[in-house]
């Protein structure tokens, strides 16, 4: 692994946790770790360019069917993927399909860029990790084993006790908060050979003690607002990205573009970003 790489290009591939949710931003969209660590990489070369195509909601087929080759034909140096958790939280979850699909979209996505970077999530401690950690830790080893094969990068983020602390998690409990995206995105940044900027590991302060009732009354609203009509998709079948492009995909014409800085000579995290054709650059 080089240090200090010049990278390009990125390109995110995935489902709800690469598309940022739920670091939520004042017009609505959201801002994750891909994004941040888009900015950090944009500010180091100029004409950066950059596309998120992950949609929440997306099993690992969906991934490896619509969003893997279209970051292939986009030849970026670097793509990250990270699925297949959404499989394994699923009442019926057919391990050796998942692993097989994440081996095609890791087949798709390895020649086609410098640097595929792969990813074991990380989760939120409580017992629903502990339920589905089984599933989850064979989705992290087969990870591992397609790194080794195909000269992928792994950012292990599954270990960090800070990342499963609660309060890094939205009320949702499925999703990080901007500081919890913060961490990721530096945990990747140094992941890929650059220098550490502070400890993306570092543990937070000891939790102020929540009375009884509030922690009811806060159960109470997570299962009216998140858990039942997240139970009610799994029902019928239904996904919260039904109908959904990622960030940088066109949806009326399906093609993915890329985005670059509005100023590339701003210094500092990038502000705006523009579109731009995939054939123009």
């Amino acid at each position: 692994m080089q240090i200090n790489p010049r990278y390009t290009s990125l390109v995110a591939v995935g489902d709800s946790f690469t598309e940022g949710m739920s670091d939520l931003l004042p017009d609505g969209s959201y801002r994750g770790w891909a994004d941040v660590l888009a900015e950090r990489l944009a500010t180091r070369t100029p004409g950066f360019r950059y596309a998120n195509l992950a949609v929440r909601g997306k099993l690992i087929g969906q991934i490896a069917a619509d969003q893997a080759p279209m970051a292939a034909a986009l030849g970026a140096d670097v793509i990250t993927l990270v699925g297949g958790l959404n499989d394994t939280l699923r009442p019926k979850c057919d391990m050796g399909r998942v692993r097989g699909l994440l081996e095609q979209a890791v087949e798709t996505l390895a020649p086609a860029c410098k640097q595929l970077v792969l990813m074991r999530s990380p989760g939120r401690q409580g017992p629903v990790l502990e339920r589905f950690r089984p599933r989850m830790e064979e989705l992290f080893a087969h990870v591992d084993d397609l790194a080794a094969r195909h000269g992928a990068l792994v950012v292990d983020l599954y270990g960090s006790r800070t990342l499963g602390d609660q309060r890094m998690w939205d009320v949702d409990r499925l999703h990080l908060t901007a500081e919890g995206h913060r961490r990721v995105a530096e945990a990747v940044w140094q992941t890929l050979g650059h220098g550490q900027e502070d400890d993306w590991d570092s543990p937070l302060p000891p939790a102020v003690p929540v009375a009884w009732a509030t922690r009811r009354v806060d159960d109470v609203r997570f299962a009216r607002q998140y858990l039942g009509p997240w139970i009610g998709r799994r029902l019928t079948g239904r996904s919260s990205g039904d109908g959904r492009s990622g960030a940088q995909v066109d949806p009326v014409t399906g093609r993915a573009f890329w985005v670059t800085p509005d100023d590339s000579a701003a210094p500092g995290p990038v502000q705006t970003w523009r579109r731009v054709e995939p054939d123009a650059g």
